[in-house]
C-alpha cells in the first residue's frame, strides 16, 4: 500500500515539475528530481546512487542557470554593464510580480539599464533586452528538457 502511495506521489511530483518548468513560481527541476527520488524509494523503481547524485547536480546547475542565462544573454547581445545590471535588477524586481514579472523583468531591466547608460541608443538597448529574453527562453528549454528526461527515466524504470 505504501508503494502505491509513493508511486502516486512520484507521478504528481513529476507532473508538477514539468508544469513548473513553464511557470516561474513553481520550482520545476527540483520537483522533478524529488519525483525520481520518490520512485526510487518505492518498489517500482531503483536508481543507482550515482544516477541520483548526477541527476541532482544537473538539477542544481539547471536551476542556477535559469536565473543566470538572462543576464548572460544580455551581455552576449552587446549589452553594457548597465544592461547586465538592469537585467539582474529587473529579475529581482520581477520576482515580486510573479509569474509574468520574472519573464518581463529582465527584458525591461536590460532595456532601461541600456537607455540610462546610453540614452540615444534605443536599438542597442532593444538588442540587449532581446538577449535577456532569449536567455529566459534558453532557461525555459533547459527546465523543460530536464522535466521530460526525468519523466522518461521514471517511465523506463517503472516498466522494467
Amino acid at each position: 500500500m505504501m508503494d502505491i502511495a509513493l508511486l502516486i506521489l512520484a507521478i504528481a511530483l513529476l507532473i508538477s515539475g514539468f508544469i513548473g518548468a513553464m511557470l516561474p513560481i513553481v520550482p520545476g527541476p527540483p520537483l522533478s528530481w524529488l519525483g525520481l527520488l520518490t520512485l526510487h524509494l518505492s518498489e517500482y523503481g531503483h536508481f543507482s546512487t550515482g544516477f541520483l547524485i548526477i541527476s541532482a547536480v544537473v538539477m542544481v546547475i539547471i536551476t542556477a542557470l535559469d536565473y543566470l542565462v538572462p543576464v548572460w544573454g544580455t551581455k552576449k547581445m552587446g549589452g553594457s554593464r548597465a544592461g547586465v545590471a538592469g537585467s539582474a535588477i529587473g529579475l529581482l524586481i520581477g520576482l515580486f510580480f510573479l509569474p509574468l514579472g520574472i519573464i518581463i523583468g529582465p527584458f525591461v531591466g536590460a532595456f532601461l539599464g541600456e537607455l540610462i547608460h546610453r540614452p540615444r541608443e534605443r536599438r542597442k538597448a532593444l538588442r540587449s533586452a532581446t538577449g535577456s529574453f532569449l536567455g529566459f527562453l534558453l532557461g525555459l528549454g533547459l527546465k523543460l528538457a530536464y522535466g521530460a528526461w526525468a519523466m522518461g527515466a521514471c517511465i523506463l524504470m517503472a516498466i522494467q
